[in-house]
């Protein structure tokens, strides 16, 4: 077998290798606090900070990475089931999410996965041969073994995008508990793409404690923002984005 039909093999776990999800993974995942405070400052020293944290530094398979010489493979098709959830947001010190309820979930390599909540990141955490877009989605799932997949929306600068606005329109700019916003609704599909042309690669949660636990699905087309989103958010998070890691020895495949 050649190296592109070997590749073209990969399921999500990654020919055998398996992910579990510890418990304090499973917190830093939908946006409870760990015991060990952290920050952007300083992300280099994350694994300095606590045990817990050791693989920040020491993992092999850490994210967001430079999306650079994907290679071209037949990707299995990404299957979306989105409703339309009322917004439940909280600001938690690190970014602004809005957590789903049960019946969202994505099926891909014939798991499913379902949606935990969505979050932002200024600038994007991965980036596209060395740059980055101003602001970057994640929309955070989990599957009944507890492997996660992530799909990252990576955002440009350009029109308003109508449905990111009810969002923004009630962004605690302080460190909240979650509130309910019983009269606004979020189309979940409609902060996706048209194309699921996507990047996929293994790797980590991109804050503490780094858990390599995630299969990456980046999509190539961003989604827009005025400039007036980007600065909105940028006010209450300058800089909530972990800096690019090294890719080892991983593959990054891309659709052909």
């Amino acid at each position: 077998m050649d190296r592109r039909s070997f590749l073209k093999s990969i399921p999500v776990g990654l020919a055998g290798t398996t992910f579990s999800l510890s418990f304090p993974s499973l917190l830093a995942v939908i946006g409870k606090e760990n015991h060990t405070e952290w920050d952007y400052r300083h992300p280099e020293q994350w694994g300095d900070i606590s045990e817990e944290y050791r693989v920040c530094k020491t993992g092999k398979q850490q994210s967001p990475i430079d999306l650079q010489s994907p290679i071209e493979s037949q990707l299995s098709r990404i299957e979306v089931s989105y409703q339309e959830i009322p917004l439940r947001i909280i600001n938690n010190g690190h970014t602004i999410q809005v957590n789903s309820g049960p019946g969202n979930f994505i099926s891909v390599d014939n798991q499913k996965f379902e949606l935990l909540q969505f979050h932002f990141h200024h600038p994007s955490e991965h980036t596209v041969n060395g740059k980055n877009y101003p602001m970057e989605i994640h929309f955070v799932h989990r599957n009944e073994q507890g492997s996660l997949a992530v799909l990252g929306v990576p955002l440009k600068q350009g029109q308003e995008h109508q449905t990111l606005q009810s969002v923004w329109d009630n962004m605690p700019s302080r460190k909240s508990t979650e509130r309910l916003i019983s009269d606004r609704y979020i189309s979940l599909d409609k902060l996706l793409p048209t194309s699921f042309d996507s990047y996929r690669y293994f790797g980590s949660l991109t804050t503490p404690p780094c858990s390599e636990i995630v299969y990456w699905i980046v999509f190539r087309e961003p989604l827009e923002v005025s400039l007036m989103q980007i600065q909105q958010f940028k006010q209450i998070f300058p800089l909530n984005a972990r800096p690019v890691q090294p890719i080892n020895r991983r593959f990054i495949l891309t659709s052909i």
